[in-house]
């Protein structure tokens, strides 16, 4: 038989890699691209323009909003050439030589908007956008999404987001299961339900837990958890950790919710012939990680509010088949997290590439805002090249990628 002690409540390697993807998720899904402010004056490497050809695109507060028959000058090595913006606010330089630096500025309003110093590539050009009015704009969104966030709460529903997870692991030889939930409102303003949102965990569930990470309107009442509102725009983090007592060598899990779970997504550790069998989570992978941990990966669609979830985990071990967790080291963890991201089903290459391109950009962005303020790291000036190159990659992996193109960036 399985060892009967019950363990002290924990998040495991799996829970814990789980909140870290977690995590990644939801800054993906609230920051995809710079503010078009931070992109003004930035190169982005273009290899499917001609050798020594830049483009320069002339926006008015966000891209894409293009302004058309404006006048741009280029300077390099002390010649000005100028040509006007098309329909799409470009204006197109050609022939300049690889290496050669040029420098792009245009008035707009009585705004000056200048590039930084282009180093023009041996391969493929450059482009560029010049963003007229953008750092008043951000500022006006940012100070409307305050202002909306202290607005005195409105009636409204709130989900659990797509993120959350169920995660099943073995405690010394318990089984032991983590609920790691995000409450989403994806409103301006603060939303309450009308009740709280009480969680009653499984009957058979004991030494039931609220793990750090989550929010303090999350509370233990016996065997429910109870999520108090009203919830504040974007997410609302409560992480749950409880025993599953050792009575045969099949559990069901039956979890009814409060309110609508957006995606269903259960991950189990695996050990010997177990199974996870649901006619919820139709697909099922298996995930083998590094020292020899088998997971298995059950994805679903949406859940209604008061829908009871049930999962089966068939073929528990009667006892420790295999020595417990001791380290996974940070080659497991790339593992598990790169499976993860290729078996999530909503994931598409052409999302991976834009978040790569996004993350490169902000990188660049900051190497260039510490040299515009006097305060390069040390390590800028030999990183710079390196992250450019990259992008260029993904930029020409992005134009390969269903859909096309590189989309409204520049």
């Amino acid at each position: 038989m399985r060892h009967l002690a019950e363990p002290v409540i924990r998040p495991g390697v799996l829970a814990l890699v789980l909140v870290a993807l977690l995590g990644g998720a939801a800054v993906r899904a609230q920051v995809a691209m710079p503010e078009a402010s931070q992109m003004s004056g930035i190169p982005l490497p273009a290899p499917e323009l001609a050798v020594g050809t830049l483009s320069v695109r002339v926006v008015r507060e966000r891209m894409g909003n293009n302004i058309a028959g404006q006048s741009v000058s280029v300077t390099s090595a002390g010649q000005t050439r100028t040509a006007t913006t098309d329909a799409q606010g470009r204006a197109e330089f050609t022939g300049y030589a690889p290496g050669s630096t040029v420098v792009a500025t245009t008035t707009v309003d009585g705004e000056v908007l200048l590039s930084q110093d282009l180093t023009i590539p041996s391969r493929g050009g450059i482009r560029v956008a010049l963003v007229a009015g953008a750092t008043a704009a951000a500022t006006k969104e940012r100070e409307a999404a305050a202002a909306a966030a202290k607005e005195p709460a409105r009636q409204g529903i709130v989900v659990i987001g797509g993120d959350s997870r169920l995660v099943f692991e073995f405690q010394n030889d318990v089984l032991t299961g983590f609920y790691i939930l995000e409450i989403v409102n994806n409103a301006r303003t603060p939303i309450d339900p009308g009740a709280p949102l009480d969680i009653p965990l499984p009957a058979d569930a004991t030494s039931p837990t609220l793990m750090e990470g989550s929010s303090r309107q999350a509370t233990m009442r016996g065997s429910t958890v109870r999520v108090t509102g009203p919830f504040a725009p974007g997410v609302t983090s409560v992480q749950i950790g409880f025993s599953i007592p050792d009575n045969s060598s099949t559990y069901t899990l039956r979890q009814k919710w409060p309110t609508a779970f957006e995606q269903m997504f259960v991950a189990a550790e695996k050990i010997g012939d177990m199974k996870v069998e649901s006619s919820q989570l139709p697909k099922v992978e298996t995930l083998n990680a590094e020292g020899g941990k088998v997971f298995l990966l059950a994805s679903g669609g949406r859940l209604a509010a008061g829908e009871e979830m049930v999962v089966t985990l068939t073929n528990l071990p009667s006892h420790n088949m295999v020595p417990r967790w001791t380290a996974v080291g940070l080659a497991a963890v790339i593992i598990l997290g790169g499976l993860w991201f290729a078996l999530t089903p909503s994931k598409t290459e052409r999302d991976t590439l834009e978040e790569e391109r996004a993350r490169l950009m902000r990188e660049l962005v900051a190497i260039e805002e510490r040299r515009r303020s006097g305060r390069p790291k040390a390590k800028d000036a030999e990183r710079r090249p390196l992250l450019t190159a990259e992008l260029e990659r993904v930029l020409a992996s992005l134009d390969e990628a269903p859909g096309g193109g590189q989309g409204a960036a520049a």
